[in-house]
């Protein structure tokens, strides 16, 4: 079990079918929050896809979010 010492960091994991769609995936999670990066995609023999991990921080954003394109209207 992963310990998480305080709100707004979490642990994800990631199944995918291929590692370009885990890497792709991970990917969207970076330009939204900072993030850890992908830790090494595991695949486990007899098991399909591929698995990876990534700790990010909800409440970091990796820019700051422009208001007038806030997905709770302007000036949110």
């Amino acid at each position: 079990m992963t310990q998480i010492p305080e709100p707004g960091l979490v642990v994800l994991d990631v199944t995918a079918h291929d590692e370009a769609t885990a890497h792709a995936v991970i990917a969207v999670l970076e330009q939204t929050w900072a993030t850890s990066g992908i830790t090494p995609v595991q695949r486990v023999p007899g098991v399909p896809g591929v698995r990876a991990r990534v700790h990010a921080d909800i409440r970091r954003p990796v820019t700051p979010p422009d208001p007038l394109n806030s997905p709770y209207g302007a000036g949110a």
